[in-house]
């Protein structure tokens, strides 16, 4: 569990978050949601410790790491996943090399040890048999959840995920949806994931927050989200025409 309470964060007069309040649960994909520019990444570099709130405290699981020093920190860090928007692989490293990589920097294990652990993120990701493929000879689709393997290859209580369907065709992007939905729920993790893929929130979002010009301005599921009240939320979901159809199917009811 995660938890913000009453962060606010400026750049000059740039006010980019204010007054924030959330809680993330463990072993259920919390969704923040939110127009570029609203503070959802800035929410999450505020968490990480890449940037340092004005106010304001975050707590991984009662520790708070914003009171803390650089070594305690780097105790927390060590219980992260991250999986980056653009997957950010090793170019130069093979598909083992890039997954095992949090291994070699941060555990005591042997080789023998390591490559076992990589393999079973290689199959839980349905990518088993691919470690000496290089990035350059995977697809987009097979990048994501490379990155996703190597997320979890030091077996993290906490995952982030930023834009994890970025570019990627929509069958696709649902199966990245459901693979971290899945390895959330069955290993208890708290996982937070920046996206603004409609798709993802109607399949995964049982926990949503939306970010507005720096506020939070709602909290629900993805049972809610279609007949919100909220007008900036409406505005954000139903920006195409096709999603405006929707709403208007959806009143007439």
């Amino acid at each position: 569990m995660i938890e913000v309470k009453g962060l606010s964060k400026s750049f000059g007069d740039n006010h980019v978050l204010k007054n924030v309040n959330l809680l993330f649960e463990q072993g259920v994909p919390n969704l923040i949601i939110g127009a570029s520019g609203s503070g959802k990444t800035t929410l999450v570099k505020c968490i990480v410790g890449l940037h340092e709130p004005d106010v304001g405290t975050i707590s991984y699981d009662g520790r708070i790491f914003n009171q803390m020093n650089n070594s305690e920190r780097k105790s927390i860090r060590k219980e992260i996943g991250f999986l980056f928007q653009g997957s950010a692989l090793f170019d130069s490293m093979s598909v083992e090399e890039n997954v095992m990589f949090p291994l070699r920097m941060f555990s005591h294990s042997t080789l023998k040890e390591m490559k076992s652990r990589v393999e079973y993120c290689l199959e839980r990701v349905d990518l088993a048999g691919t470690n000496s493929l290089m990035p350059s000879e995977l697809s987009g689709g097979m990048k994501k959840r490379v990155g996703i393997a190597r997320a979890i290859s030091f077996n993290p209580k906490y995952l982030f995920c930023d834009e994890p369907n970025s570019g990627l065709d929509p069958h696709t992007a649902l199966t990245i949806d459901r693979l971290i939905d899945d390895i959330t729920r069955e290993s208890g993790i708290t996982t937070i994931v920046i996206t603004h893929d409609m798709n993802s929130v109607l399949e995964i979002g049982e926990r949503l927050s939306f970010i507005y010009q720096g506020d939070l301005l709602w909290k629900g599921s993805n049972k809610e989200i279609l007949r919100t009240d909220c007008t900036e939320l409406t505005d954000f979901i139903y920006a195409s025409e096709y999603m405006k159809e929707v709403r208007r199917h959806l009143i007439s009811e």
